[in-house]
């Protein structure tokens, strides 16, 4: 990718370390070098944007090219078409919620090159009792069974009786042990309820307070389509497409690929009737913090989104120096990245040296794009492993700055006094919720957990969702 954009040196990312050389700036005097981002609503000719109707029709679409073309890339046009099949069907209890859960497999079609299978993988998770169609989160991340059905009384009776029998047929000598302990059983009964492991603020797992609010969700495993690697570039959905060369500038990266699964995964979503499909949203933290911003950006049919502790390349500025730097980007995790992002990490190139101010577009356009649907900005604190590296002072500029666009199309966003500049970021556990903008900075670490239960009263409350009674 450095010899198609001639690049011959990238500068190098900054070190989480405070004692290394290389250090991550954390001074707030030097953490502005380029003060000014672009405006959201200013186009690329300098008209303004004073209507709901010049912002859908012209600034929206422009704002989407330029982050395809510099910073996520595009998605091609000739992507191949995505086959859904359910492999099991599991009747399980999360907490005391019965729940209905089936493993989905959505096989990519690679006839045009069949040496790369993609096969997206995916658990739903249903409340059993619903009376209609139920609100739904989609959340990047491992996907498995989270609470399995397992055997019990009789049929358990029966596995124990066939395991000893396997057991004495390889083993014959067993028969005597078995004999001397006739009530003994290889596999035990588990308890009917197993206590959860408690989120960080000591509440129950986000599964489960999805389950008891009356809403479905969708574990998806993002590294079922594309590897969260550099070497997988050229495998997965992207490889299958490329036909396993190497990406062009232009071409999508890992994030940009996760957000396209999503939406496949909303598609067949939209064609479950126990799912209210006009009421799915996307969740994501760290990484898929990122991804699940991108995808909310770029799909409208997606309705709310809680991004947690994204970092760059999600919420926070790109031209803030504090912490974790565009030079992260380009260097380590490029891949996540359209190709022509590397640019702006380039020291010696054919066409110069490019810094972070030069990207045309920046974060708080891209919260904007979400507008004015229901978007939960979320943090932790450092001091519980929510790493300053992440910027939360930059995310919280980029998202006041966003909020122009809520209110330009009628939606109420955040009340807060002065702009991006001289707003203050509120206490921790101070959630700014009253409108379809909502920013909150827990007292946990790394995750999103401690706000999981504030985003469902909050979107509850703008969809018109009641909890079961």
């Amino acid at each position: 990718m450095m010899d198609q954009l001639g690049i011959k040196a990238l500068r190098p990312g900054p070190s989480g370390n405070e004692n290394a050389p290389n250090k991550a700036n954390y001074d707030e005097s030097k953490a502005n070098p380029f003060p000014n981002v672009p405006d959201p609503l200013t186009m690329n000719n300098g008209q303004k944007v004073t209507s709901a109707e010049v912002w859908r029709d012209k600034r929206r679409p422009e704002l989407l090219e330029m982050f395809s073309k510099y910073v996520y890339g595009r998605v091609p046009i000739n992507v191949p078409a995505v086959h859904w099949k359910v492999n099991t069907v599991d009747h399980e209890f999360l907490g005391f919620t019965p729940v209905t859960a089936k493993d989905i497999e959505g096989v990519v079609e690679n006839s045009t090159y069949p040496a790369i299978n993609v096969h997206i993988h995916m658990i739903e998770v249903l409340p059993a009792r619903a009376r209609g169609p139920v609100p739904l989160l989609i959340m990047f991340g491992p996907a498995k069974f989270p609470n399995p059905n397992e055997p019990r009384g009789e049929e358990l009776a029966r596995v124990n009786a066939a395991y000893k029998q396997l057991l004495e047929k390889q083993d014959p000598s067993l028969k005597e042990v078995f004999d001397r302990h006739p009530a003994w059983e290889p596999l035990k009964e588990a308890p009917f309820f197993q206590r959860p492991e408690l989120n960080d603020d000591g509440g129950l797992p986000n599964t489960w307070q999805l389950a008891a609010a009356g809403w479905g969700f969708v574990l998806l495993d993002p590294t079922s389509l594309q590897a969260d690697d550099g070497a997988g570039i050229t495998r997965g959905i992207i490889g299958l497409v490329n036909k396993g060369q190497p990406r062009k500038p232009e071409d999508w990266g890992a994030l940009r690929a996760w957000a396209w699964g999503a939406g496949r995964a909303l598609d067949y979503l939209e064609t479950d009737p126990a799912v209210d499909a006009k009421h799915v949203g996307i969740e994501g933290v760290s990484r898929y913090g990122k991804a699940a911003l991108v995808t909310m950006a770029y799909d409208e049919r997606f309705a709310m989104v809680l991004v947690g502790s994204s970092g760059k390349g999600g919420a926070t500025l790109l031209r803030r120096n504090f912490g974790e730097a565009v030079e992260s980007l380009t260097g380590g995790e490029y891949y996540w990245m359209a190709g022509n992002f590397m640019k702006y990490g380039a020291s010696e190139a054919t066409f110069g040296s490019m810094t972070p101010g030069d990207i045309p577009v920046d974060s708080n356009e891209l919260i904007a794009l979400c507008a004015p649907r229901l978007t939960f900005i979320s943090y932790g604190i450092p001091a519980k492993g929510d790493a300053k590296w992440l910027d939360h002072e930059g995310s919280w500029m980029a998202t006041v700055d966003a909020n122009r666009v809520w209110k330009l199309l009628g939606a109420k966003g955040l009340e807060v006094e002065g702009d991006y500049k001289t707003a203050k970021m509120p206490p921790m556990d101070t959630g700014l919720l009253d409108g379809e903008l909502a920013w909150r900075q827990h007292d946990g670490g790394h995750t999103d957990a401690p706000n999981m239960k504030y985003f469902i009263e909050w979107a509850d409350r703008f969809i018109g969702h009641a909890p079961p009674q």
